[in-house]
């Protein structure tokens, strides 16, 4: 441990980053060493917590999570990335606080900010708006802490918005660094980043555009593959594009699970709604139109059951390389026989792949953790370097 620890604070110490101060809200805002800096922070958190070594950083502190929509992984990934730290968390629910009798959001972000070190949002439901309210918290919280409303700014973090999920591709690409050996060894791997059947509608798009937009970033191959009219927003595919480009990967777009899957070395099948579609259902949402949801709802439905065939199975992991690809998803999958009747996966290969999903998904509390402490602490390495000095036990025998 003693020597993979240090390697990463030297690594550490050659980065050159501007997290420091700086939201997490997209990931493609953010440069490669600033990515880095992220991926080898969380590593360090998780080899101190293994070796029984505590990573409190903060003596106090508060850190709020804002969940405008149903979460599991993430919303504990959380609370364990701000108790990992020191900070202890609070829960803004929006129906049972001022914001249901017309509270601005310049207000709230300010009322429940006065000790609070980071605000994590998830607002996902609504095309065009979850990045824009993210966005709208940040510069109500610039406003208040330079009039000296707050006595601090606290950091916020993307925990999934209508664009990205940066927690999940982050902790999927950590995943997958591991896997692998290294994050050089993922320049040249094929990703097939495909979407699956789904008895369901509505699921977002931040998921896949994440995907795209981060993997891409560093030199590997990705094939994004949807039946026609099953589009992700247009701007998020030409970037990935640019950044294969720029990095020295592929990007394709096709049309056939079964050619993504061809000498895969990653599969990531996911289920997500068009972009026509939710367009269409956050203007129904916002016009609170329940009869022309349920009649998308149906439609949708109807539409997704022409597609049955995408679906992932032994005999498609059979056409990824080595017929033995490693299995992604961001949980919970859609497993056919089990969770319905039919869907995504194969309850064969969600069975095979299970300890791998359960292991990729417990890499987001670290990242998220690394997202606060390089907000926090513009040395990063210096404040893992003390913890891992100090010795401080975890858990007291």
């Amino acid at each position: 441990m003693e020597k993979e620890f240090a390697k990463i604070i030297e690594q550490l110490s050659k980065i050159t980053s501007n997290n420091y101060k700086k939201d997490f809200l997209l990931t493609w805002e953010k440069t490669e060493d600033e990515l880095k800096q992220t991926f080898l922070v969380a590593e360090a958190l998780r080899l101190l917590r293994t070796q029984n070594i505590s990573t409190r950083c903060f003596d106090s502190g508060l850190a709020i999570s804002n969940f405008r929509d149903n979460s599991t992984r993430t919303r504990f990934s959380f609370a364990s990335a701000a108790n990992l730290l020191g900070l202890e968390v609070q829960d803004l629910d929006e129906k049972t606080s001022q914001i249901a009798h017309g509270e601005t959001v310049r207000e709230t972000a300010n009322m429940i900010s006065f000790m609070a070190d980071f605000i994590g949002i998830r607002d996902d439901m609504f095309l065009g708006e979850g990045d824009k309210y993210q966005r709208q918290v940040g510069q109500a919280l610039d406003e208040g802490f330079s009039e000296g409303v707050l006595e601090q700014r606290p950091g916020i973090i993307n925990l999934q918005s209508d664009i990205d999920h940066p927690t999940q591709s982050m902790s999927d690409f950590l995943h997958l660094i591991n896997h692998f050996g290294g994050i050089e060894n993922l320049k040249g791997k094929k990703v097939a980043m495909t979407w699956a059947y789904s008895p369901s509608y509505g699921k977002p798009l931040s998921v896949p555009q994440g995907v795209i937009g981060l993997f891409t970033r560093f030199g590997m191959e990705v094939d994004l593959a949807y039946p026609e009219g099953y589009d992700l927003i247009s701007e998020t595919e030409e970037l990935a594009a640019k950044q294969a480009k720029q990095s020295g990967g592929k990007f394709r777009k096709i049309s056939s699970m079964e050619e993504a899957f061809k000498n895969a070395d990653i599969v990531y099948p996911k289920s997500w709604a068009p972009f026509s579609v939710m367009q269409e259902r956050t203007s129904l949402l916002l016009k609170k139109d329940v009869a022309g949801l349920d009649a998308l709802e149906k439609r949708c439905l109807d539409n997704n059951a022409k597609h049955k065939d995408w679906e992932c199975t032994e005999d498609k992991m059979k056409l990824t390389k080595n017929q033995n690809a490693l299995y992604l998803h961001c949980l919970p999958a859609d497993i056919s026989g089990v969770s319905c009747k039919q869907g995504e996966v194969q309850a064969s290969v969600f069975e095979k792949y299970k300890v791998p999903l359960y292991k990729q998904a417990g890499y987001k509390p670290y990242i998220i953790a690394a997202m606060m402490l390089n907000y926090q602490f513009k040395n990063p390495h210096k404040v893992l370097k003390n913890l891992y000095k100090n010795e401080s036990e975890r858990i007291k025998f």
